[in-house]
């Protein structure tokens, strides 16, 4: 397969998600930031659901798509994913690159579309700065795809069941925002499409314009 075709297929999802996102974001600015779709539904069922075991679990999840985390399992996806010293500094380097220019995108949109929070009286966590799109949902969905990118690298025996877990907590980690009380779905969705569309840019770029050094070494090191 020629480098150009993984790379258009990156390109491709990565445009179609901000196109979605473009979307969505619009339809929020129109609408004042008010509650779209099953925003509403989703957080009155979660206020009316929340045994203490549960709101337990629910934190301890949320609590891994922000801060170190996110941040610990990016740098050892890109340690793993390498086959040189170099190669693991680069591949660990990029990943935490795109996560942070990543996040810092997303705190520019967030304060310019300024969409209000749920009603502080349905929180059952802690939560600062406006709602949309969330920020846990961003963090998680491309610490999520990183990681899932190493593993499906590195890992051809039972990478599929691995990609399914981390899948699954990275969109567990938005869902908790929407349980808790301090996100709309609609946020967490929008956090969702925004991880995919800069993800799918980043991939497209590293495949694009690789280091000359990095595929001299790749070649030599397959040679060998």
């Amino acid at each position: 397969m020629k480098r150009r075709d993984p790379a258009g297929l990156a390109g491709g999802i990565g445009l179609a998600s901000w196109l979605a996102f473009g979307v969505l974001s619009m339809v929020v600015i129109g609408h004042h930031g008010a509650p779209l779709l099953m925003d509403h539904g989703l957080l009155a069922w979660s206020v009316g659901h929340r045994p203490e075991v549960a709101v337990a679990l629910a934190r301890g999840l949320t609590a891994t798509g922000t801060g170190v985390t996110p941040y610990v399992l990016v740098a050892v996806a890109g340690v793993l994913v390498g086959r040189t010293l170099p190669h693991r500094l680069l591949a660990a380097a990029s990943g935490l690159a795109c996560l942070g220019a990543g996040q810092a995108l997303r705190y520019g949109v967030v304060t310019w579309i300024a969409r209000a929070r749920p009603p502080h009286t349905d929180w059952d966590t802690h939560a600062s700065g406006w709602s949309f799109p969330s920020g846990h949902a961003t963090t998680a969905a491309l610490t999520a795809g990183l990681v899932i990118l190493a593993v499906w690298v590195r890992a051809p025996r039972g990478r599929t069941t691995v990609c399914l877990v981390v899948g699954c907590w990275g969109a567990l980690v938005g869902l908790t925002r929407v349980y808790l009380g301090v996100h709309w779905f609609t946020d967490v969705i929008g956090g969702w499409l925004f991880a995919v569309g800069w993800l799918g840019v980043c991939l497209c770029a590293a495949i694009r314009w690789p280091p000359t050094w990095f595929v001299t070494e790749a070649h030599s090191g397959t040679k060998e």
